[in-house]
């Protein structure tokens, strides 16, 4: 329903707009304060569910909350239900009640005129209890799981009273709206560490690869963003030990070290270490050690004292040793029985192996607010980064190998498995056991020959002739994604208005009139995904669009903080600027994609050109298509760099056909 405008928020009154007289938010607020307190169930469900509409405005929210309306909703929800529940003939009641309870009760909180914190044990405990209930209304639980979502991440207290109340079942979750949820409050939770991010993810990551991955119905947007944001915040877990160096003093990191060398040279070291003197056990350890691949044998710890990978990468080696102690002795010892030059040192590969894969997955960086990437076959493993580099170091030794490389060429050897790595990852394998095939099957041969095809054809592109086609073509192609550009708008996209306190919040829609001559927009419902252009009320002519604003440009980030949790968002934002009185329509588009079609097709209407990044990459597309078809009949033919020279022309004419005689 329209929100009501007073003297707080008149100024977002707009030219045109059709007003209604109706009740001030003081009065409205008093009668439902009133209503809420009723007897009787109808006047009480539909005054809650009038007021969980009209709680979106902040002068009404304020005026309900200065009247203690919370603590009426906190008795209704903690008390004033027991009676109705326990009755068949309510239950409709009982769960529309609660609902719009519910509902009211988050979009006052979204206010921030009241913390969270001062909610009460009583009331959290409830919510819980709807969240545990299987046959508790599918409404409620998903509105106390967006309430757990948001309480979260406030308070430890919090926090605590909600891991020891909430009991969270996958299987009980079956809807993908639930399974978002669920998923959503799962990620707030694990994201405090130091409140125990660890049980936090063993809530959740059991029965998720069956339920949420596998599952039949296509994962929406949302649901790929907490699977991205789970996926980060548990591989974040690594970044304590990623930038701890070892310390040479630490008896239990010492330890860790010696038994790498005990296992893969216990035959050797059966012998009784009192027969040696301390200096010939010190010279044999420090043989073993060089064995090992560290570069510095007499003190092995000082290899580890470089973070990052720190001692990320010493976990790492000996969790590779315990687990799979067959293939490491094998590792250890085969290269042992090589020259000196050929062979692959363990440690050294495992230290820079462990860097590469921090980067590969961004072990310690922040987790984006928009990013859906994840990789499905995380959430298989309980030891997923050490099973991954398990896999990777004995490609390391294969890859070796193949290339039959000396110690010189250690950096190339790593670059190459690098490269093996993020192709096999980009192919995204749902599990480990297919990540090691292919990564296997794509050996060094075969990354030669995908390098030598990228390599002719950026050599055939790079011909002058053929950089002369490419800018004849540019034109043609240009209006081409112009088209494609307006198309999309005209198409439209659905647009969330992201509020300070969650990601999730209000969903609107905009799109472009099919004769690009005005912009329709409007506020949508949950699952409306193309409204008709007649259900969207607010239109702009695009005569009246005066300028294109992005990032710290708009008006609504330059409130925004400068922390890296916005930077993403500040990203993803652009402005219209339009009329004569200059009013802001404001957009936060879902993913970068987005943002480049939009800011695109809005610069093409204002007559400007397309300077996305996403733009150079759909002309070099394109131009790639276009120029492999136009030189597909000169295959194996060398083009000139300069063209043919044109003849001289001839000396007379003479040898021209008449045609002014009539031939009998």
């Amino acid at each position: 329903s329209p929100l009501p405008f007073s003297l707080q928020n008149r100024g977002e009154i707009k030219n045109g707009s059709i007003l209604r007289l109706t009740t001030s938010p003081d009065q409205e607020a008093e009668r439902l304060y009133s209503g809420i307190q009723s007897n009787n169930s109808d006047v009480k469900t539909d005054s809650l569910k009038k007021l969980a509409n009209l709680s979106q405005d902040v002068t009404f929210a304020q005026e309900f909350i200065n009247r203690n309306g919370l603590k009426q909703i906190f008795y209704i929800v903690e008390e004033g239900n027991e009676q109705l529940e326990k009755t068949l003939v309510a239950r409709y009641y009982t769960g529309e009640m609660i609902a719009h309870t519910l509902k009211a009760f988050m979009e006052l909180m979204e206010h921030d005129f009241v913390s969270w914190e001062t909610l009460s044990a009583a009331f959290i405990k409830k919510i819980v209890s709807y969240v545990n209930m299987n046959t508790v209304d599918v409404s409620v639980q998903q509105l106390s799981l967006s309430i757990l979502e948001n309480m979260v991440p406030t308070s430890r207290l919090l926090f605590e009273l909600v891991k020891k109340e909430v009991t969270l079942d996958p299987a009980h979750f079956l809807t993908p709206i639930e399974q978002q949820d669920l998923l959503g409050f799962g990620c707030w939770a694990l994201g405090l560490e130091e409140l125990g991010a660890a049980a936090g993810g063993n809530l959740l990551t059991h029965g998720l690869l069956q339920n949420i991955i596998h599952s039949s119905e296509p994962l929406g947007d949302e649901m790929a963003h907490y699977l991205y944001v789970l996926q980060s915040v548990s591989l974040n877990l690594c970044e304590r030990r990623m930038r701890t160096s070892m310390d040479p003093y630490s008896q239990e990191q010492r330890e860790l070290l010696q038994s790498l060398r005990q296992t893969a040279f216990e035959s050797e070291s059966e012998a009784p270490a009192s027969n040696f003197s301390t200096e010939r056990r010190r010279s044999l350890c420090a043989k073993e050690f060089r064995k090992l691949g560290f570069m510095n044998n007499s003190n092995p710890a000082e290899d580890l004292r470089r973070a990052p990978p720190g001692l990320l990468a010493l976990d790492n080696m000996v969790y590779f040793s315990r687990h799979t102690p067959n293939a490491y002795s094998r590792f250890v010892l085969e290269n042992s029985s090589r020259e000196d030059k050929h062979e692959c040192p363990f440690a050294r590969s495992s230290i820079q192996l462990t860097l590469i894969l921090c980067e590969i997955l961004h072990v310690g960086e922040p987790c984006s607010e928009t990013a859906q990437a994840f990789y499905p076959m995380f959430f298989g493993q309980d030891h997923f980064f050490e099973e991954l580099f398990c896999i990777c170091i004995q490609l390391v030794n294969k890859t070796w190998k193949e290339m039959r490389a000396t110690q010189e060429d250690f950096d190339k050897v790593l670059q190459v498995v690098r490269e093996q790595i993020t192709r096999t990852l980009s192919l995204k394998p749902t599990s480990l056991e297919l990540f090691k095939t292919r990564v296997n099957a794509l050996n060094y041969s075969e990354i030669l020959k995908l390098r030598q095809t990228e390599r002719l054809h950026q050599e055939e592109t790079l011909a002058v002739p053929v950089l002369e086609l490419r800018e004849r073509l540019k034109p043609e192609l240009l209006e081409l994604i112009q088209q494609q550009r307006l198309l999309h708008l005209c198409k439209g996209t659905l647009f969330r208005k992201i509020s300070s306190r969650r990601r999730q919040d209000k969903l609107w829609y905009c799109r472009l009139s099919p004769n690009h001559k005005v912009l329709h927009y409007g506020d949508v419902e949950e699952g409306v995904h193309s409204p008709p252009i007649e259900s969207l009320p607010e239109k702009i002519p695009v005569v009246d669009m005066k300028m294109l604003l992005m990032g710290k440009e708009c008006p609504h980030m330059k409130e925004k903080s400068s922390g890296k949790q916005n930077k993403d968002v500040l990203e993803l934002a652009f402005s219209i600027v339009y009329d004569v009185e200059e009013y802001c329509l404001n957009f936060i588009a879902p993913t970068r994609y987005e943002f480049c079609l939009w800011t695109d097709g809005l610069n093409v209407l204002l007559g400007k050109e397309m300077m996305s990044e996403r733009t150079q990459t759909d002309l070099d597309v394109l131009l790639s298509m276009e120029l492999k078809l136009r030189l597909l009949d000169l295959e194996n033919i060398s083009i000139p760099d300069t063209p043919p020279p044109v003849p001289k022309p001839p000396s007379n004419l003479n040898f021209c056909y008449d045609f002014s005689h009539t031939e009998q």
